[in-house]
Parts: C-alpha cells; sequence; structure tokens
C-alpha cells in the first residue's frame, strides 16, 4: 500500500509538471505573438520608434545584456549571456569575480567591437556592475553616468568615474562594487591610479560635509579623518554631475573638478557606499585579492582601524575590549526625542534585525 501509495505520488507529480509544462509554453506562445503584433504596429510609424523598447529574458544573464543593450546595441546576441551562466557554473551566481571577470573580458571586446577602448571599458564597467545589481536596477545607466580618462600630473592617464543621484538605487554594497569593478577595470587595461592633490582631498572633505549640512543628511556621515584617508587612497577618481544648486563653501575652481556646485552622485558614493560599506567590501577582498591582483586595496584595513577608533571616539585605544562603544546613532538625535540607551550601556535597550 505504501509503495502503491508513492507511486500514484509520482505520477501525480510528472502529470502536474506536464501541466506547469504547458502553462508556461501558452504564456510563451502568446507573449511572442502579443510582441509580434506589437511590433507590426510599430513598423506603421505612428510611434517615434520602430521596434518594441522592453527585450524578453529568460534569465539573470539576458535581463543584464538587455538592460545594457539601451546603451550598446551591439552586446546583443555577443555571447555575453552564455559566458556569464559559464562563469557561474565555475563560481556561483551573484559571486563577485564573475563581475570583475565579465567586465575586463567585455573591456578587452572579447565578445563585440566597440567605437573606442573607451567605450569598451566604459560598457565593461556598466555590464559587471548590472550583473551585480541582478539587472533590475537603472544604477548601471543613470547611477554609474560614464568613464572619463584624465592626466594625472607626470601626464600619465587615470579613470575618472562619473556618478549620479540614482546610483542610491544600487544600494550601498553595489555602490562600491563598480568602483571596485571599474578599479580593475583600470589595473588589466593599463591605467595608472590616481593621483589626487591636496586641494582635491580638502575639496572632497569639504563636499561631503557641505552635501550633509546643506542638501540632505546622508545615512552614514564619515568622519574628516576616514574622508581624507580614503580621498588619498583610492586608486580611482569619483567625480560626477551636479545636483544642487548652491556652490560648495571652498576649494573651488580645481583643475581636474569640473564644477562648483555639489555634487550629489559623488557624495553618496564616497559616504554611504565606500565609507559605510568599507566592512563588507574588505571581508569579501580577503577571498580573492591575491588571485585578482587587487592588493592595493589593503588600505582598507587600516581605513577599518580608523573607523572603528572614530566611532568609539578614541575608547578603542584605551581598552582591550573586543566591542567598543559606537556613538554614531546619537549625534544627530533631534532635540527632545527619548534616548532608550546610550552605546554600550549596562541595562541598555538594543534592537537586533536579521536579513
Amino acid at each position: 500500500l505504501k509503495y502503491l501509495n508513492l507511486e500514484n505520488r509520482m505520477q501525480e507529480q510528472k502529470q502536474a509538471s506536464k501541466e506547469i509544462e504547458l502553462y508556461f509554453k501558452e504564456i510563451d506562445d502568446k507573449l511572442k505573438k502579443a510582441y509580434k503584433l506589437a511590433n507590426e504596429a510599430r513598423k506603421k510609424a505612428y510611434d517615434p520608434e520602430d521596434r518594441i523598447d522592453i527585450p524578453l529574458a529568460k534569465n539573470m544573464a539576458e535581463r543584464v545584456e538587455g538592460l545594457i543593450s539601451t546603451v550598446a546595441p551591439q552586446i546583443v546576441g555577443s555571447g555575453i549571456s552564455k559566458r556569464i551562466l559559464d562563469l557561474e557554473k565555475k563560481y556561483k551566481a551573484m559571486d563577485w569575480r564573475i563581475s570583475l571577470i565579465i567586465a575586463e573580458e567585455i573591456a578587452k571586446e572579447k565578445f563585440c567591437r566597440f567605437k573606442d577602448k573607451k567605450e569598451a571599458m566604459e560598457v565593461g564597467i556598466r555590464v559587471g556592475f548590472a550583473y551585480h545589481t541582478m539587472g533590475t536596477v537603472a544604477s548601471p545607466l543613470e547611477g554609474f553616468v560614464g568613464l572619463d580618462i584624465r592626466k594625472r600630473k607626470d601626464e600619465k592617464e587615470y579613470f575618472a568615474l562619473m556618478y549620479s543621484g540614482p546610483i542610491r538605487s544600487a544600494g550601498g554594497t553595489g555602490g562600491s562594487v563598480s568602483v571596485l569593478i571599474a578599479d580593475y577595470v583600470r589595473k588589466k587595461m593599463g591605467y595608472y591610479p590616481y593621483d589626487p592633490t591636496e586641494k582635491e582631498i580638502n575639496r572632497i572633505i569639504r563636499e561631503v560635509l557641505d552635501y550633509h549640512e546643506r542638501a540632505t543628511n546622508l545615512q552614514y556621515l564619515p568622519s574628516e579623518k576616514e574622508l581624507e584617508f580614503l580621498a588619498k587612497n583610492l586608486p580611482v577618481q569619483i567625480d560626477g554631475d551636479p545636483t544642487e544648486k548652491i556652490d560648495v563653501s571652498n576649494y573651488k575652481d580645481l583643475e581636474r573638478i569640473g564644477t562648483n556646485k555639489i555634487r550629489g552622485g559623488f557624495c553618496l558614493v564616497f559616504a554611504e557606499c565606500l565609507a559605510q560599506k568599507a566592512p563588507k567590501l574588505w571581508n569579501r577582498l580577503l577571498k580573492f585579492k591575491k588571485e585578482f591582483d587587487l592588493e592595493h586595496w589593503d588600505f582598507l584595513e587600516e581605513f577599518l582601524n580608523i573607523q572603528k577608533e572614530v566611532k568609539a571616539k578614541g575608547e578603542i585605544s584605551k581598552t582591550n575590549k573586543k566591542i567598543t562603544p559606537n556613538y554614531t546613532f546619537i549625534e544627530d538625535l533631534v532635540a527632545g526625542r527619548p534616548i532608550l540607551a546610550f552605546p554600550l550601556r549596562t541595562g541598555g535597550f538594543r534592537l537586533r534585525y536579521g536579513r
């Protein structure tokens, strides 16, 4: 009787799977029919474009390809989506190394040709970034505005990454990974690291603080010490279009920064991406930095020590405790709000959130 029941269940499952297959086939057939009809309607020239804008995708790899094809149509059917699927078999889905490898291969024009080297590298960064964000947000197109090749003081070329406000849709980790992908492409393509001047470093500090104080509150405001350290050590320049009507309060008219206005995308990448997500970035990098020649990012380890010391207001150097008080969350407290607990106060109230 047990075996009969088991056999019946197996037959039911097989029957159900056939029904589901037919169900999906019907959806697929009707979708293709609707697309064919819509494309025929577009060819009548009543609309500004003669084809359907939204590409169909069977999986995430095709979704990534379809998203970036809006700025680089030549990548469609070039083999990028197949290569992503092959890399997922070697590593695992959503592994950061896949983003790095696919960005490098596109930059080296292994799948299709581009008008110049700069476009190839830019599209490579976009595809790597789009893979990391699962091809579901606009950040690889609108948050990462583009790549600029600029001259160092010794006339060698370096990368300047242009960002705008929509970078926030990628989240802090996504934004910081986009910088890592771009730097990996820079290294593999033979470009030199960014060489910030003292004025440019001070401009970064001042602009992030101005954005927080005069434009909108940042989720995480790095200290001047954190900002200075990041500005000195980042191998690429973070830049962007002006988003605010107000000028930065100091360090204007700099040669390698094209505007005196506050740049929202730049501030978000520096503060809420690189500074806030540095611990996660460093933990992931530890697994493959040697394999991928990213050991010049070792500065993050020292940055995290600076960050801990700043958050603990120097208490980290006075005690041997592994966990120190973090005063960040009560720094901008509105007057009159009740305080449930001070940092690490004995008997204090704590909320713990999962994912």
